[in-house]
């Protein structure tokens, strides 16, 4: 094997790439700052018990491990920001009220999550702690638009879902709790015929339960007609009539921006308390955001906290823009006379890049539009354009 390759869906980000996400992840933690949000900068590795803490299975299974050669006790590499994020707010700063929190960093999955995805992602977002009511829901939902539109990215579409309601169905009806994690997969495929054939295989499932699923299967698209609908066809159960007021309540609050409801989207269900949301925009193949209410992690560390927010993938979010173009630059020759040490710093601390070519370099940057140079004229240095 070269020693030059990779890991299977690892990658190396090159320096146009590089820039345009660094940039990005400047332009969003100012934005965030706006806002009033703080930025925290948790730890890489923690115990493995602390970092999937009130998180499911799912994120286990993502997370990748080893031994602590200090301990001896095991270490994930955080495959997630968000519940070291929760574990800071609950039990490090322990402030009472609202508290603001955003961050940047590398998480790693030990598996891709899909055929097109990278293990490696730069996580950036931001999480409000301490506020229960949809208020905070919508400056989230707000700023998660903020963010993509910041980027560039045109027409994005909000997918809305309530975990509530398939809690309540399946609360209702005990028999399909020990199913819980297969037909939440069932539910994200829409697979009706797997959610047929695990009731056929398991004759304690009433049917009542097996078309309250299949309805589920069935409830996407407009909200208007989604919402109309459910109350229509899924039981009459006060969870179900609880989420379907809160996504209501929701999009009322929000006039002006492209919905969709998928009732069945139940990828987030072991995780999220109240209304979860997508952005999808098009040229990306999967979301660029995910977030939602998440009230309660936070009693893993010590205190239940209402809790809500988002997360993105810098390099999924920038993969999708048009090619970064090339910076302009200024081009300098190699010298230390001080009349060109002083230009030099005077150019690049106005913002400028000048590039200072090494001798025998050639005059042409891949990296950069070289459309001005340096050049001594009359005894000093100006700035000329490159024709």
């Amino acid at each position: 094997m070269s020693k030059w390759l990779l890991p299977e869906s690892l990658a190396d980000v090159l320096p146009a790439e590089a820039r345009r996400i660094e940039e990005l992840r400047r332009r969003l933690l100012d934005l965030y700052r706006s806002y009033g949000f703080e930025l925290v900068a948790p730890p890489l590795v923690e115990y493995l018990d602390s970092l999937l803490s009130g998180t499911g299975q799912d994120l286990n299974l993502r997370t990748c491990k080893l031994v602590d050669q200090l301990s001896g006790r095991t270490l994930g590499v955080r495959a997630d920001i968000t519940p070291q994020v929760s574990r800071i707010d609950a039990h490090l700063l322990n402030r009472e009220g609202v508290t603001r929190l955003c961050y940047c960093g590398t998480v790693l999955h030990a598996r891709p999550a899909g055929l097109l995805s990278g293990r490696e992602l730069l996580q950036i977002g931001a999480e409000i702690f301490g506020h229960a009511g949809f208020e905070a829901d919508i400056q989230i939902i707000e700023l998660a638009l903020h963010s993509v539109r910041l980027a560039g990215v045109q027409s994005p579409r909000l997918d809305l879902n309530h975990p509530g309601v398939l809690r309540a169905i399946l609360q209702a009806y005990p028999a399909t709790q020990p199913h819980e994690e297969v037909l939440v997969d069932l539910l994200n495929a829409k697979d009706t015929p797997g959610l047929k054939a695990l009731v056929e295989h398991d004759s304690t499932i009433p049917a009542q339960a097996l078309n309250a699923l299949l309805e589920l299967t069935r409830l996407y698209g407009d909200p208007a007609d989604v919402i109309s609908r459910a109350r229509k066809v899924l039981p009459a159960l006060p969870g179900i009539d609880q989420a379907l007021n809160d996504l209501d309540t929701l999009i009322s609050a929000l006039p002006g921006h492209h919905f969709t409801i998928d009732l069945a989207d139940a990828g987030s269900y072991g995780y999220h308390s109240s209304v979860v949301f997508s952005v999808y925009a098009q040229g990306w193949h999967d979301a660029l955001v995910r977030g939602g209410r998440y009230d309660g992690v936070g009693q893993a560390f010590g205190r239940a906290r209402p809790a809500t927010g988002f997360s993105l993938d810098l390099r999924k979010l920038c993969s999708g823009l048009p090619p970064a173009k090339p910076v302009s630059a200024i081009r300098a020759p190699w010298g230390t006379e001080p009349g060109l040490v002083a230009m030099l710093a005077a150019l690049r601390e106005s913002g400028e890049i000048v590039v200072q070519l090494l001798p025998g370099q050639p005059p042409h940057l891949d990296e950069f539009n070289v459309d001005r140079e340096l050049v001594l004229e009359n005894g000093s240095w100006n700035v000329r354009a490159i024709w």
